[in-house]
């Protein structure tokens, strides 16, 4: 079904902290010029969700998301090859995705990692994409952003084997409560999107009352996984919100607790609070 033909879910209450979407990508959500990002973000902002951090997934995407990031200082910039894109990663490819991710609004390498869902890329290309990757992010001093799907033990196994940056986001956390005591005793960030509010992703749904407050952010990885009970239709990062106070209840706490933390948490590891006006 045509998702443009779908109604957007409605703007929730504002969340009493204001929290940051930590994976978002605007372009795909149909933001194309200047104008309609702030329009986002300002939606965004009447929910609570006053920063966002957009992500590319191809060499286009990321250049639109490096200019995106100057718009409008609410947003920041993610930039990498998407692992199933990597079939074809040469030098010149390379030599773009790294002038493009030293952009000082962009705050993390990503998403990068492995996809063994899709078959678009074999996987020794996605691997040596993601060692390249995770090499770049330790050369510009910036977060890894990990996509991980179906690939847990090899994610690991890799960042293991070359030596993790300082900080690790899990994208979309998609683990067990077991990869999830992994990620965490190795310091890593677990990200929280719309599945987590899913009824029947209880696996996930125990790894968000487990994960430590300092260890876990939220994203909405919009235009995708609406949150419930508005799965299936169009995501925006407004809708970080309602995942935020399905946390809270997930965890048995107030929704200021979750979205304090969850700020502090991309605060910190994006180093928001240090990142310049372009």
């Amino acid at each position: 079904m045509d998702r443009s033909n779908k109604e957007k879910p409605p703007v929730p209450d504002r969340l009493p902290v204001s929290v940051v979407d930590s994976h978002t990508h605007l372009d795909a959500c149909g933001a194309v010029t200047a104008a309609d990002v702030v329009a986002m973000v300002d939606r965004a902002e009447l929910a609570g969700v006053a920063r966002v951090v957009t992500v590319a997934d191809d060499l286009a995407s990321a250049r639109w998301v490096v200019e995106a990031s100057t718009w409008d200082r609410r947003v920041f910039g993610a930039v990498a090859l998407h692992p199933t894109r990597t079939k074809d990663f040469g030098d010149a490819e390379r030599s773009e995705v790294e002038r493009l991710a030293a952009a000082p609004r962009v705050v993390a390498i990503g998403e990068t990692g492995l996809d063994y869902y899709w078959d678009y890329a074999p996987h020794d290309a996605q691997q040596d994409a993601f060692r390249w990757h995770i090499d770049l992010a330790k050369r510009l001093g910036k977060p890894l952003m990990i996509h991980d799907r179906d690939a847990h033990d090899d994610v690991l196994r890799i960042l293991d084997e070359e030596g993790a940056p300082d900080d690790v986001v899990f994208h979309c956390f998609s683990g067990d409560v077991d990869v999830a005591r992994r990620c965490v005793a190795a310091g890593y960030v677990l990200s929280f999107a719309g599945t987590v509010t899913f009824r029947n992703a209880r696996a996930l749904r125990e790894v968000a009352r487990f994960v430590p407050s300092d260890q876990f952010l939220v994203e909405t990885d919009a235009p995708f996984l609406t949150p419930h009970p508005f799965r299936g239709q169009p995501n925006e990062p407004y809708c970080a919100a309602y995942t935020v106070r399905n946390l809270a209840e997930l965890r048995g706490v107030g929704v200021h607790e979750v979205a304090e933390a969850a700020r502090a948490n991309a605060e910190r590891v994006f180093r928001l609070l240090s990142v310049t006006s372009s």
